[in-house]
């Protein structure tokens, strides 16, 4: 299975008793939308829903951090997705959150985890069934066991050595925007460069060809088959530049998880603004 499967793939495999569909749908706040409650409405037949807030460290001040792995482990668990399942996972969300949900399985060691081009979007353009409700139980053990691919504040303020590229959109990479979140600064970190993700997918939410992610990659000055550090508003769609470094052969990449959200509310941290 790769890493990157399309609807007509998804709707020739769908049903097999090892394949488990995960909607990971999450929304900004501001939006007015809801996950679950647009997964009930209508969702891919037989998936289930993987709540990036729910399942998330709710002890930190920052948002949806990872929680631990015997955590995380529970969960998956209750939802029905074991670790060695074929995992697809996809989202309905402006901000291409199924990158989220891939990071996370994959980093508490599911390794056979893929993404759904386009997502649901593209799967109902197409005219291809969904259906409402909760999914039915499903048997499932997944024993976490954590990858190491973090990084935290303190050792990017020490100095990691590795470049840093925020997914954020350029008005608030560069502060010409606020942040959307209250006590939250404006700009980025020093020396960081900037690759917004949705530069990354085309119109209709799918990825584009590696020669292009590559050049974007090399316009944001940034080599991608080299160890990054990727970091956004709150930790999620950093993910959507791991997995597009992932496409292109390259798995030794870093998340700072806490990301703009953590950083930009210290005011000890450095923070500069204008372009990169």
């Amino acid at each position: 299975m790769d890493s990157l499967v399309s609807t007509d793939w998804l709707a020739q495999h769908l049903g097999e008793p090892d394949l488990v569909v995960v909607d990971s749908s999450w929304f900004m706040p501001s939006s007015g939308r809801e996950g679950h409650e647009e997964f009930v409405a209508a969702h891919i037949p037989g998936a289930r829903f993987l709540d990036i807030d729910e399942v998330s460290d709710r002890s930190d001040t920052a948002p949806h951090m990872l929680p631990g792995a015997a955590e995380f482990g529970a969960a998956m668990g209750r939802l029905g997705v074991g670790r060695d399942d074929r995992i697809i996972v996809y989202d309905n969300s402006p901000v291409r959150t199924a990158a989220r949900g891939w990071f996370m399985l994959r980093h508490f060691g599911a390794q056979k985890v893929a993404i759904l081009d386009g997502g649901l979007q593209k799967w109902v353009a197409e005219g291809r069934p969904t259906e409402s409700g909760e999914p039915a139980s499903r048997e499932a053990v997944f024993d976490a066991v954590e990858r190491d691919e973090l990084v935290t504040k303190r050792q990017l303020l020490r100095g990691t050595g590795l470049p840093w590229l925020d997914a954020r959109g350029r008005p608030r990479f560069e502060g010409t925007e606020p942040d959307p979140r209250p006590g939250v600064a404006a700009g980025h970190a020093p020396g960081a460069r900037n690759l917004p993700f949705g530069s990354l997918y085309r119109e209709d939410g799918t990825f584009k060809s590696v020669e292009e992610l590559r050049k974007l990659f090399a316009e944001a000055g940034v080599d991608p088959t080299q160890p990054f550090v990727a970091s956004c508003g709150s930790g999620v769609t950093a993910n959507c530049l791991i997995f597009a470094a992932h496409l292109l052969g390259n798995d030794d990449t870093r998340l700072y998880d806490g990301s703009w959200s953590e950083w930009g509310a210290d005011p000890a941290t450095p923070k500069v603004l204008g372009p990169a």
